[in-house]
Parts: structure tokens; C-alpha cells; sequence
């Protein structure tokens, strides 16, 4: 099966090739963007070539999609959006983004999580789409909320980033 392509108004999301390291290395090794991730910043343009190289085997596994998030004229990848943990015997998956902070306040997290979310009750026929987010990380349990995902309850101790330990919310979104 091809890598689906999905477009949203202002968006492209594509498959993620090596070529597009760079751009996701700007991503990876961002403080900003990297401080409620769920792990460490990396620090060598190599590590970004493994993740992609890793995105690629989810896909080929049946075990999730990722997507380049890139503005429509331009050609850098801002982000990525996709589901990962995906059991289609369970029909659930969880789904996970970043999105560099130059980009951050623009809908675009938005935008390419709503058509994300729609393939994968759509296209992947997901009952369940879960999310772990960090307590601390304000912006995208606000977003998650927006887009219609409820609240389960804290996941005590469940990332550790940089040596600390994380409390998270668990937040789903099942279909109706």
C-alpha cells in the first residue's frame, strides 16, 4: 500500500523521507518543543535519521503512520503528526505530535490533528484514539480538549524525560 497523502486547507501531510532530517532535526533538538515531548532532545542529526527510519518500519509493521506536516508552496517539514501503539485487532491507536515553536499559535497543530483524527476513524476504522500528554504542558491538553477528546485520569509516573519522572493525562477519543 502507498504511503497516503492527506491535505487540509492550508496543509500537506506526507510521508516523512530522509531528506526531511534536517528539517525534524530543528524540531528534535528544540528545548522548547522537546520539554514535554515524552523523551530526550537529540543532538546529532544521525538520531533524526533513526526516527525516521523507525516512523517508516511503524508503517511498513502495521504499527502506526507518521506525517510531515508542510505548509502548502513551501517544501520544509514543520512538524509531524500520526498514530503509533496501533492495534487494529482493538481498533485503537494513540495518537502523537510536535510542531516547531516558530509555527506554534497558527492553527496548524490543529488543523493537521483534525485530519489525522479523521482518517484514522475513517480510513484506519479506529473505535478509540488515545493521547498521553504531560500535566504541565497547558497548550495541547487545551487542544486535545478543543478537538473533542475526554479526559480519563493521571498516569502516575508514566514518562521520564531527562531523568525525571512525569505524571501524565490520559485523554481518548472513541467513536460515538
Amino acid at each position: 500500500m502507498e504511503f497516503p497523502e492527506l491535505e487540509t486547507n492550508r496543509l500537506i501531510l506526507r510521508e516523512i523521507k530522509e531528506d526531511d532530517a534536517e528539517d525534524l532535526f530543528k524540531n528534535f533538538s528544540d528545548d522548547r518543543v522537546m520539554q514535554h515531548y515524552g523523551s530526550e532532545k537529540m543532538t546529532q542529526i544521525e538520531e533524526t535519521v533513526g526516527l525516521i527510519h523507525s516512523f517508516k518500519m511503524n508503517y511498513i509493521e502495521n504499527k502506526g503512520f507518521r506525517w510531515g506536516i508542510q505548509i502548502k508552496g513551501q517544501s520544509r517539514l514543520i512538524g509531524t503528526v500520526g498514530f503509533h501503539a496501533w492495534s487494529s485487532k482493538n481498533r485503537r491507536a494513540e495518537i502523537g505530535y510536535e510542531l516547531h515553536s516558530d509555527y506554534w499559535g497558527k492553527g496548524y497543530a490543529q488543523e493537521s490533528i483534525s485530519r489525522a483524527l479523521e482518517f484514522g476513524l475513517n480510513e484506519m476504522d479506529l473505535m478509540r484514539i488515545g493521547a498521553v500528554v504531560f500535566l504541565e504542558n497547558g497548550q495541547s491538553n487545551e487542544l486535545l480538549v478543543k478537538l473533542g477528546f475526554q479526559k480519563e485520569g493521571i498516569l502516575k509516573n508514566y514518562i521520564i524525560q531527562n531523568g525525571v519522572s512525569y505524571d501524565t493525562y490520559i485523554y481518548s477519543k472513541v467513536r460515538g
